[in-house]
């Protein structure tokens, strides 16, 4: 990979950073006028449309990339990742649920190593132990982290995530000339599909169409959901995969951040230092990836 497509990699990041730190907020208000199914269901069908529009307008190809990688992403990077992590924020803070949610890299780092024979050389084992470090500094579990049920469902989202990074790393490896906005299109369909499924299937309260939850649809489809998968297949299409994993744990500190700024929730002494870690880690691996 040429500097110049890892630089275009690092700043898609820095989008994503911005747009999904800030979702997490939105995420939970929104959960006061919907079901976490309806609301996850309503912005995949209105991102999977914009996706496809975007298509027609570039005069890109609808043929869908191979089935079942692109299904398996699917159904593990949109339905399930969003399925679960919408579901714990019913009972869990919108900053801890992201966090543990962004236990991805740690899963993915793992499940790369057999899957795409992506063994971390020594600066990333480095990296990876510092991040772990301040990550769990972070969460502060001695400090309790919130309903039991919350706790696994987010980690639990932060698995699936990592495998739906994992089969779009391989996706983009064995074919290598597959378009990203298709991939980007495809899975969300699929993975979406779902989601209506369990929306349909599930009880949930009736919908407040209110203007604030309006505007958090309207974020969700457009930002969130419909460029937001985008840029991170991006992400993950040109580094590798422990390096794209590991990045993201950029967009947890910025909801820390953002969470301080808007809703005046200030870090305490064991997140700044756990954010500190993190950020060491990442600076390391973000010279490791310009190499």
């Amino acid at each position: 990979m040429s500097t110049r497509g890892v630089r275009g990699a690092l700043l898609a990041l820095a989008a994503l950073t911005l747009i999904w730190s800030y979702n997490w907020i939105v995420m939970k208000q929104a959960l006061a006028y919907s079901g976490p199914f309806t609301f996850s269901a309503l912005r995949y069908v209105g991102g999977t449309a914009v996706l496809f529009v975007l298509l027609l307008a570039r005069r890109e190809s609808l043929a869908p990339p191979p089935f079942w990688p692109t299904l398996g992403i699917g159904m593990a990077q949109t339905a399930g990742f969003q399925a679960l992590v919408q579901w714990a924020l019913v009972s869990g803070g919108a900053g801890k649920t992201a966090l543990l949610a962004y236990t991805m890299p740690f899963w993915a780092i793992a499940l790369a190593w057999p899957l795409l024979g992506s063994r971390p050389g020594g600066r990333q084992w480095w990296s990876i132990a510092v991040a772990a470090c301040g990550l769990l500094l972070v969460i502060a579990p001695w400090q309790g982290v919130g309903s039991t049920r919350s706790v696994l469902l987010a980690l639990a989202g932060g698995l699936s995530w990592a495998v739906g990074t994992v089969l779009a790393k391989r996706l983009f490896v064995r074919h290598p000339d597959v378009a990203l906005l298709s991939v980007s299109a495809w899975q969300m369909l699929y993975g979406t599909l779902l989601l209506v499924l369990l929306a349909l299937l599930i009880p949930q309260p009736v919908v407040q169409w209110t203007p604030p939850f309006i505007a958090a649809v309207a974020y969700n489809v457009l930002l969130a959901s419909g460029l937001g998968w985008a840029l991170w297949l991006l992400v993950v299409q040109r580094l590798p995969a422990q390096v794209a994993s590991l990045t993201s744990l950029a967009i947890p500190l910025m909801g820390v951040l953002l969470a301080w700024l808007i809703l005046h929730e200030q870090p305490g002494i064991w997140e700044v230092a756990g954010m500190a870690l993190i950020a060491m880690a990442l600076l390391s691996l973000r010279r490791t990836s310009m190499r």
